[in-house]
């Protein structure tokens, strides 16, 4: 169930990546070839570039690839390297709640304002907070457990030894 979402995720994520860039592709060539603008274009491309941020928040949590200190905490022992990959999660995890929480708070808080040029509400720009709070939850909690949650694996950049 876990591999169907996280597929689905990214698959939303680069279908957002593709679109933000062919409408800011035609709304580059629509200006400088017609002088003509689409009002809506900026707008949209800043939405999906939000969407497409947290997203990839919530899969750089799953695949830890988030900034990392593992020179440091080399030096410990294994099992004290145990005790702080708990912490980690625990830490990760009360982050997604927060996301939750005050991203919910803010998207309801914002729904009544409307953006100018699509009329959406502004709440579409803040709910994909409490979605990716959700997905750092999930993802932080089976990294509690055990459960390794890294996908991709030949995007790490060690060195394969021959």
């Amino acid at each position: 169930m876990f591999l169907k979402l996280d597929s689905i995720i990214e698959t939303i994520a680069v279908y957002m990546l593709v679109v933000m860039t062919l409408i800011v592709s035609l709304q580059v060539a629509t200006r400088k070839i017609f002088n003509v603008v689409f009002f809506w274009s900026e707008e949209v491309t800043i939405l999906l570039l939000i969407w497409f941020s947290f997203l990839g928040i919530a899969i750089g949590f799953r695949e830890k690839i988030h900034i990392a200190m593992s020179a440091f905490t080399a030096l410990f022992p294994k099992f004290w390297n145990k005790v702080l990959d708990k912490i980690i999660s625990a830490t990760v995890f009360s982050l997604g709640l927060y996301f939750i929480v005050y991203g919910w708070r803010f998207s309801v808080a914002m729904h009544a304002n409307t953006l100018s040029a699509t009329g959406w509400p502004v709440s579409v720009m803040y709910v994909i907070m409490p979605i990716t709070g959700i997905l750092i939850c999930i993802y932080s909690a089976l990294e509690f457990f055990g459960i390794d949650t890294v996908r991709h694996r030949y995007l790490d950049e060690e060195v394969v030894e021959r």
